[in-house]
């Protein structure tokens, strides 16, 4: 099989190739043969650790595989990565194993590429300001993607630590050639986009702090507990979905907005793929609220692998092993 690395993958994909596969992605996934089970979640209660097992079969991209996460928001205080990862491709004529690759960055590569998705159906064509929850590499991909479908001019990052507020103003004003600024959730009031990648517990603002117009790309809150928007603006909005029983079994903004009686299982309609199909509409007036709710599905990392695999084999990437 082939041992992918970090360098390796970077090497092969960039943000506008993972949100034009996303478009694929959440086709099959919402239209086609895409089976994606619910993940299975392991909680190490002693340690904080999270373990995510997450297969994925795609037969009109030819993507099967697993993914497999381990995260702990005390990494955060320790100096190391939320989040690690590894993908397994097979292949799905024979279940060989073709490639081992490193997936952290894909996760935040395709979680921000989903959102870039969604963002081009969701928000308004005039956009230019964004609030973005988190200082992480989850909100550097957010931002990253959202700049890729609109003409972003000004970003406030707005995360409890000020130093690292500035550490990712500074390094993303570069890496984007925007303004980048720290912020407060005073700065919501003007923001055309927001996107947050947290580990909340609780909503990180109050829905009359929003812009009418806003859209809003939720990514954080990945369990039933957490929740970074508050149920207002979920009952508010145009909501959007990546994959219905994954969000009634993990979003904790959902699911906290159905226990409050503010929203049923069936205003759960809207998944992002059936937009993509072009089977439903995104943004249908300009002052409407618009919320992109993900919990992140297997089925973004093995197609976004499946290229990554094809095209280290094309320029000659990664280390050939044989067990």
């Amino acid at each position: 099989m082939l041992l992918l690395s970090l360098k390796d993958i970077q090497a092969c994909i960039d943000m506008k190739q993972a949100i034009a596969l996303m478009k694929d992605a959440f086709t099959e996934l919402s239209t086609g043969e895409g089976e994606v089970p619910v993940r299975h979640v392991l909680n190490n209660k002693s340690t904080e650790t999270t373990a995510l097992f997450m297969p994925a079969s795609m037969p009109e991209n030819k993507s099967l595989g697993l993914k497999v996460v381990g995260m702990n928001p005390q990494n955060l205080n320790k100096n190391l990565p939320f989040i690690n990862a590894v993908i397994l491709l097979l292949d799905t004529e024979t279940g060989k194993t073709l490639a081992l690759m490193e997936a952290s960055w894909i996760t935040a590569l395709r979680t921000g590429a989903g959102s870039g998705l969604a963002t081009d159906y969701l928000a308004r064509k005039d956009a230019e300001t964004v609030a973005v929850f988190g200082a992480g590499v989850q909100a550097r991909t957010q931002l990253e993607a959202v700049c890729a479908v609109r003409n972003i001019a000004k970003a406030k990052v707005i995360n409890r630590t000020p130093d690292k507020a500035i550490a990712f103003a500074e390094e993303m004003a570069e890496k984007l050639n925007i303004n980048v600024e720290p912020g407060n959730v005073d700065d919501l009031k003007d923001a055309d986009i927001i996107c947050t990648a947290t580990t909340a517990y609780e909503p990180l603002f109050q829905h009359h702090q929003l812009k009418a117009g806003v859209h809003i790309n939720a990514v954080g809150a990945y369990s039933p507990e957490m929740s970074e928007v508050p149920v207002e603006t979920i009952a508010a909005s145009k909501l959007v979905i990546d994959r219905k029983d994954a969000c009634l079994h993990e979003a904790g903004d959902v699911v906290k907005a159905i226990k409050a009686g503010l929203l049923t299982e069936s205003d759960l309609n809207c998944e992002l793929g059936e937009i993509a199909a072009g089977e439903k509409v995104g943004r249908t007036y300009d002052e409407e609220i618009t919320v992109f709710k993900s919990v992140g599905n297997a089925a973004q990392d093995l197609v976004v692998a499946s290229y990554i695999y094809q095209k280290a084999l094309m320029l000659n990437l990664g280390t050939s092993f044989e067990f």
